[in-house]
């Protein structure tokens, strides 16, 4: 596997600019280009983008398969792999949480084909060091709900407001979107960064606060 996987042609979303550090904090607006892009997954397109100008703030279930697959991992560890993704690799296509799990969007095809990619190299085996956790692939016949284009008003609560919200929204058209070897690639690297971490927060144990110097 290439330890610095380049798209051809890549988002020009930039995740550190969506990136939302804090509970709360602001994530960006869909673009009318990101809403076609969106809409054309469905059957009827045009009702859905007739929807979203008369409904902005709410969300819509959408098709996979056809515009993008999705990857859905606990928001954590997705975390973890957008870091990777955009600090040493290629960057990521549109993203989004929902329900306390982070939702990459990527290539058609993708998730059939990262389930093999795993199994064969038995990187979600739970006694194996590192391993990815588990990985919730939906492709053809499957269907999500993506956020709504813009957030919901201020009078929802805030548990609403961060069920469901883009991370890096869509802004074109034509979004470059990761395939699954690139996926994969992301998982193994967060999977190891967070092992690192442990391994860190073991060896410098905090001080006995009630110590005496």
């Amino acid at each position: 596997m290439s330890e610095h996987p380049h798209p051809q042609n890549r988002s020009v979303s930039a995740y550190p600019h969506h990136h939302v550090d804090v509970p709360g904090g602001t994530a960006s607006d869909v673009t009318s280009e990101g809403a076609a892009w969106l809409a054309s997954a469905g059957t009827y397109p045009r009702g859905t983008l007739t929807l979203w100008e008369e409904r902005p703030a709410a969300p819509v279930v959408l098709p996979c398969g056809k515009v993008f697959d999705i990857v859905s991992v606990p928001a954590l560890f997705g975390r973890r792999m957008l870091d990777r993704l955009w600090e040493e690799g290629p960057g990521s296509g549109p993203v989004a949480t929902y329900r306390g799990r982070t939702l990459l969007f990527a290539a058609p095809g993708t998730a059939q084909r990262l389930p093999s990619l795993m199994a064969w190299e038995e990187w979600s085996s739970p006694g194996r060091t590192g391993a990815v956790p588990p990985l919730l692939c939906h492709g053809t016949g499957d269907a999500v709900t993506v956020p709504a284009l813009r957030p919901a008003p201020e009078s929802t609560t805030t548990a609403d407001r961060l069920a469901s919200r883009w991370l890096v929204a869509p802004d074109t058209r034509t979004p470059w979107l990761p395939g699954p070897e690139v996926l994969l690639w992301a998982a193994v690297r967060a999977a190891r960064s967070a092992v690192s971490a442990a391994v860190r927060i073991s060896i410098f144990p905090p001080a006995d606060q009630g110590a005496k110097v």
